[in-house]
């Protein structure tokens, strides 16, 4: 049987170094293929996220898959894109457009070592923390918010975060898309930390979660006084994002490195 091929690419987002940040695969496309076909690449990638991009005069149509579901914003893959685009696809470029179907055009620039991206802010409505959420995290927070489909939860200090081991089957069951668990941070020059559960999305703990500093980077932003700060995910992995919140929008920054080039075989 005659077969095509699709280019893959793997990199690793928010970190310097290769095997730490959070991996994403990037699949450049010519044109938008029947949505179970991305579905089934993000699900045998089985990567947080999984992102196609197709030109669109100079720039780029995106989207994101994890292994279950598409989702309506993704900061690691839209990083790890950027920097596959300029450091590989289109070396020497320093600036692109990303087209979403539901979070807008995304500016993103090279600036020095870092990939600057332009997210909007989400803000957080107080909530008392329901009694399965705290049972399912084994512990209850100081506080609890609602931010678009998450749920964040603040907690005392890193070490609480970091002690979370959560029931990722009762975590699965919540009205929620992801939970989010951040404390202040105690590394010098460290304003905060988080960890990111979606287990109901296909991924039990997401390594490093730029869209969640949508949300953290304005919360501990206010809470602290600062609109720029510098964050830590303490997942396994871990990784590091740079801040700046500017009104209605939110300046994510980092690094990122390839890690993987290859091609998909697929079937006529």
């Amino acid at each position: 049987m005659s077969t095509k091929t699709l280019p893959i690419y793997q990199v690793d987002a928010f970190t310097s170094a290769l095997f730490s940040g959070n991996p994403a695969a990037i699949v450049p496309l010519s044109a938008w293929p029947d949505d179970e076909l991305l579905q089934s690449i993000a699900a045998e990638n089985n990567l947080a996220e999984t992102a196609y991009i197709v030109p669109h005069g100079d720039n780029f149509e995106l989207r994101w898959f994890t292994p279950a579901v598409e989702v309506d914003l993704c900061g690691h893959a839209t990083l790890a894109t950027a920097h596959l685009l300029f450091s590989l696809l289109q070396p020497g470029r320093a600036d692109v457009d990303f087209l979403t179907r539901q979070a807008g055009t995304l500016k993103v620039v090279r600036e020095d070592n870092l990939i600057v991206m332009d997210f909007p802010a989400r803000a957080t409505q107080a909530i008392e923390t329901p009694q399965a959420l705290a049972e399912a995290l084994g512990t209850a927070p100081q506080a609890s918010y609602r931010s678009a489909a998450n749920i964040m939860c603040v907690f005392a200090s890193e070490a609480e975060v970091q002690a979370l081991t959560p029931d990722l089957r009762a975590i699965a069951a919540l009205d929620c898309f992801a939970v989010i668990a951040t404390a202040p941070g105690d590394a010098p020059g460290i304003d905060f930390v988080s960890r990111f559960f979606a287990p109901a999305q296909g991924i039990d703990e997401d390594p490093v979660t730029g869209s969640a500093h949508c949300t953290l980077a304005p919360f501990w932003g206010e809470r602290l006084g600062k609109t720029r700060l510098t964050a830590r995910q303490i997942s396994p992995r871990g990784g590091t994002l740079h801040l700046d919140v500017e009104g209605e929008r939110v300046k994510i920054a980092g690094e990122a490195v390839l890690y993987l080039k290859g091609e998909i075989y697929l079937p006529r």
